[in-house]
């Protein structure tokens, strides 16, 4: 059971671990850096900032004591201490801890306390360790525990959140039932998915194979296509700008985004194919995926033809928010984005963005001055190169290399971190957890967010009641095979199961 206790009621030890920092919001970054500083030693303590008052305003939209409390439940830390301000030197004078751990952050800093007090920590003989904890991208929860256990502890953690965000049942209908009134464009590339279930026969006899037989096959919208799909099923209006090829798969895009209701724009490009992506499914598991893929960037005459279209219903019509989901398969080429951020700034028109470069070379860091950026840790260590730095350190350098108003910082199967602009020079940060632990099919949950992410927060809604729902999408759209589009009457199904879950009342 973790005490908070005044530094002067613990003697030094040898047992002692140092960690330090405010903790404003408890998510996987702190998670990740508090367990290795508890694995340095027998006893955890941190050193808790303090709430810093000169104006009668927090440094930190939670008071010390609330943000213990948040710490205190994680069952890692054995004392913690309040400190009055930022002091560290005081602490490790007086507790002598055998350790100090901090993020990779603080290992250059110029904070004269913090340099005293790593100084006076030498001076005693004593370890200092510069670490922000293990990086990993998928999760060992299933190993120890049932996906029924997991489910119930994540979506107690999102309801937490919510208490925190002040947000309440009412406030996720009302966001919900707002997404109709936003008009978005939707630009960058098409995807065609094909999936292919087959039955395994087992190893060849010629060599070692696996064997399969083919049962069915199945097409499904991708990449933009799928995010302008989604936009218009929750409701919202919807046009859309690609590139495809003069071919079945481009027929397939054609007739499939008109049955949606998607108004689309697409320039046929008879010398690159429409992307197809085709996987081999046994069951719900993948074997393998087969591409055919152009990757090289547009013609210019195709380029130009693009950009006029776009700029004709920019200054005819009234778009709430311009959606740039860029797979890197050359469609949103430097020109192409420089040309939507110029007839953003013009038209006054929120611009919203997501890269995804598994296997291709891109980088979220081109999208200069957007209201939301989405990307996952992985996308982001790539474009800083920086392999090392706490996810507090690498959400920062985000900011600052694109000056991004927004951030969505996607963990995978540890949910998303979302830092909202609270309109002061802080800022709001939330974890929201992945709701649905053991999903069928992850790719298309970073699509569903970015579609109501955009969505909302371009019909003028919060940032947090916005992600908040966008969770509840997300955990829709992983468990189904395949990328479909998500209805309103779903994703208000999935936001009441959650709150039936914590015993309040439904809302009809």
């Amino acid at each position: 059971m973790t005490k908070i206790v005044g530094l002067t009621e613990l003697k030094p030890s040898d047992d002692y671990v140092l960690a330090y920092g405010h903790f404003s919001v408890v998510h996987l970054g702190h998670l990740r850096y508090l367990r290795y500083a508890k694995a340095q030693g027998k006893k955890l303590v941190v050193a808790l900032i303090g709430d810093h008052l000169p104006s009668g305003q927090l440094d930190y939209p939670f008071t010390q004591l609330e943000r213990s409390e948040a710490l205190s439940a994680l069952n890692l830390i054995d004392h913690i201490i309040f400190l009055e301000g930022k002091e560290l030197t005081g602490v490790v004078t007086t507790l002598k801890p055998k350790t100090i751990v901090l993020g990779t952050e603080y290992e250059s800093t110029t904070d004269p306390d913090i340099r005293a007090a790593l100084s006076q920590q030498v001076q005693q003989g004593r370890e200092i360790e510069f670490h922000s904890g293990e990086t990993h991208y998928s999760s060992t929860e299933l190993l120890s525990n049932s996906e029924h256990q997991i489910e119930q502890q994540r979506r107690s953690e999102f309801l937490a959140a919510l208490e925190r965000q002040g947000l309440e049942l009412q406030d996720m209908l009302g966001t919900l039932a707002s997404l109709k009134n936003a008009h978005l464009v939707v630009l960058g590339d098409t995807i065609v998915d094909r999936y292919v279930a087959c039955e395994a026969m087992g190893m060849s006899a010629e060599a070692p194979v696996i064997v399969v037989r083919e049962l069915e096959s199945r097409n499904y919208l991708g990449g933009a296509a799928i995010v302008a799909a989604h936009v218009r099923t929750l409701g919202a209006q919807c046009t859309f700008f690609s590139v495809i090829g003069n071919d079945e798969a481009g027929d397939y895009v054609s007739s499939q985004l008109q049955d949606y209701g998607v108004n689309a724009v697409l320039i046929r490009d008879a010398k690159r194919p429409t992307t197809l992506k085709k996987r081999y499914v046994v069951e719900n598991q993948k074997l393998f995926r087969v591409s055919r893929v152009e990757e090289k960037r547009l013609d210019k005459a195709v380029e130009q033809s693009l950009l006029e279209k776009l700029e004709t219903m920019a200054n005819n019509g009234s778009i709430d928010g311009i959606i740039i989901s860029d797979f890197v398969y050359g469609v949103v080429t430097p020109e192409v984005l420089e040309s939507v951020r110029r007839l953003a700034e013009k038209h006054q028109i929120m611009l919203f963005g997501d890269l995804q470069c598994s296997s291709q070379v891109g980088a979220v860091t081109r999208f200069k001055d957007f209201s939301l950026i989405c990307p996952n840790e992985r996308e982001a260590r790539i474009a800083l190169q920086d392999k090392d730095s706490g996810l507090e350190a690498i959400s920062n350098l985000i900011f600052s290399q694109t000056n991004c108003k927004n951030l969505i910082m996607k963990l995978g199967s540890e949910g998303f971190i979302v830092y909202g602009q609270n309109g002061s020079s802080t800022l709001n940060r939330e974890h929201f957890p992945a709701l649905t632990a053991n999903p069928v099919d992850v790719m298309g949950a970073g699509d569903s967010l970015l579609a109501v992410m955009a969505t909302g927060m371009a019909s003028g809604q919060s940032i947090m009641s916005t992600a908040a729902l966008a969770s509840c999408m997300a955990s829709l759209a992983v468990e189904r095979m395949g990328n479909t589009p998500v209805s309103e009457m779903e994703l208000r199904d999935r936001v009441l199961s959650v709150f039936a879950y914590s015993g309040q009342p439904k809302f009809n």
